[in-house]
């Protein structure tokens, strides 16, 4: 059964609270009850493979290559202020079940959501 990943993305506007994008806790808290409700159905249907939430991208490590060698950089590997939230690998029959699936993730966490096919595996 092919694989597709849920990317939840984030415009990285109202970061700088506690609450992050969502407009006060008491909305964060019902996101976070709503993903986790997503989680479980997903769990509970055999669809899922793996999922998760990223921490912030100021915490992120870049491995580069530069001539040969690596360099390690503190932050995203892009400077940009849009960024990856977390995401959730899922066995679906097709993209239409993905679709359906990625519009349900976007209202639970109240953030855009992208739909990619992993490459099918080696035969």
């Amino acid at each position: 059964m092919p694989q597709y990943m849920l990317s939840v993305h984030h415009d990285g506007s109202d970061f700088e609270t506690d609450t992050g994008a969502y407009a006060d806790e008491a909305e964060m808290q019902e996101a976070f009850a709503a993903v986790d409700a997503f989680n479980q159905k997903m769990m509970d249907s055999g669809k899922w493979v793996f999922g998760g939430g990223l921490e912030m991208p100021d915490t992120a490590t870049t491995v580069r290559l530069q001539d040969g060698d690596t360099v390690l950089t503190d932050g995203p590997y892009s400077e940009t202020k849009e960024f990856l939230g977390g995401f959730w690998v899922l066995e679906l029959a097709d993209l239409d079940e993905a679709l359906a699936l990625a519009k349900e993730a976007a209202v639970a966490c109240k953030g855009d959501v992208e739909v990619r096919p992993f490459q099918p595996e080696p035969e």
